[in-house]
């Protein structure tokens, strides 16, 4: 057992943190599986955070064909870190790999998909995404929605405006407030937070109204 191995089997939050730091602070090929691993398991979200930024430190030629391997795994913590350390080295390489994960059926996964698909998708699929991304428009609580409207603002206006558009047109009220949700993030940036806010008083409206009809 490795001094890394070791540490990151403390129960302790901040001693894992403290493990992985050094880890990326001074990089060690002989560390990469070990943090690779580590992201299936650690339930912390700041050393998982930490656990990629470890990973970002090395070559990608060295990280990349260990982490997509992590794509495949049932454990969706595992696909989703993998996801999002993929996202982090930004290699456009590995679109192909990344494209099914669109598709997956656990929900922080979908979101991770979403976020490092648009961050790697060839130019030319740019609006297949944006239309992949619109069936999506409309399902979910409210964090799920947010997180869709930001993914699709980051594929741009000129590519977004007019799938947002065809979804309004055809789509349910939820879809069409959704849409309006995402154009009022496309325009202003820092909506997002105002979003949450009026999107959280409208389900406790709704919650109130739920229970005082019994």
């Amino acid at each position: 057992m490795t001094a890394l191995t070791d540490a990151l089997a403390d129960p302790r939050s901040s001693v894992r943190l403290q493990a992985v730091m050094a880890a990326g602070t001074t990089p060690d090929a002989g560390d990469l599986d070990v943090l690779v691993a580590q992201c299936t398991v650690e339930p912390d979200f700041f050393v998982r955070d930490m656990l990629t930024w470890a990973l970002t430190r090395h070559p990608a030629d060295d990280v990349v064909p260990r982490v997509v391997r992590e794509l495949e795994r049932p454990e969706p913590q595992a696909r989703s870190q993998a996801l999002h350390t993929l996202s982090k080295v930004g290699d456009p390489a590995v679109w192909p790999s990344v494209r099914p994960l669109l598709q997956d059926r656990d929900d922080e996964v979908l979101r991770a998909s979403w976020r490092t698909a648009v961050a790697l998708v060839p130019d030319d699929e740019r609006v297949d995404l944006a239309r992949t991304l619109a069936v999506q428009l409309g399902a979910g609580p409210r964090e799920r929605r947010l997180s869709l409207s930001r993914s699709l603002v980051g594929l741009g206006e000129e590519i977004v405006s007019p799938v947002l558009e065809a979804a309004a047109a055809r789509g349910s009220e939820a879809v069409r407030d959704h849409v309006a949700d995402t154009e009022r993030l496309l325009h202003d940036p820092d909506a997002a937070s105002l979003l949450a806010l009026e999107r959280a008083r409208r389900e406790v409206a709704l919650g109130r109204t739920r229970s005082a009809k019994g």
